[in-house]
């Protein structure tokens, strides 16, 4: 069913844009509108009252313009920076790590498996 979205902008919680999506984007999912990438951080429903019924009016998702990293990966149902393997990862596709945040993995001197032990 077509859903009215919201697209503003995180922090500011400008208007970016009013359109009408069959699929809504879910949080931490990087998505393309009008060629330009966002990183979706927020999803807010809105509901109004329609003949005693609270009924889904639109959503609001607070977006971040980002390309999706190069090294960004599926993992384990969600998307993440980096490898998620590493010790220092933080498996979020918001940060790398708090080491290295910047990247990438491979030319961090820190990088490490988790569970391996620091020497």
């Amino acid at each position: 069913m077509p859903t009215p979205v919201e697209l503003r902008l995180a922090g500011s919680d400008a208007l970016l844009d009013r359109l009408v999506l069959e699929e809504i984007p879910h949080p931490g999912r990087w998505w393309e509108h009008r060629g330009r990438p966002y990183l979706i951080l927020q999803r807010r429903h809105r509901y109004g009252l329609r003949r005693g019924r609270y009924v889904l009016a639109s959503i609001a998702l607070q977006v971040r313009p980002q390309k999706q990293p190069a090294d960004a990966q599926w993992w384990q149902g969600r998307w993440v920076i980096g490898d998620p393997a590493c010790r220092y990862n933080a498996r979020s596709p918001l940060l790398r790590c708090a080491v290295l945040p910047e990247g990438p993995c491979s030319s961090c001197a820190h990088h490490s498996e988790r569970g391996a032990q620091a020497g």
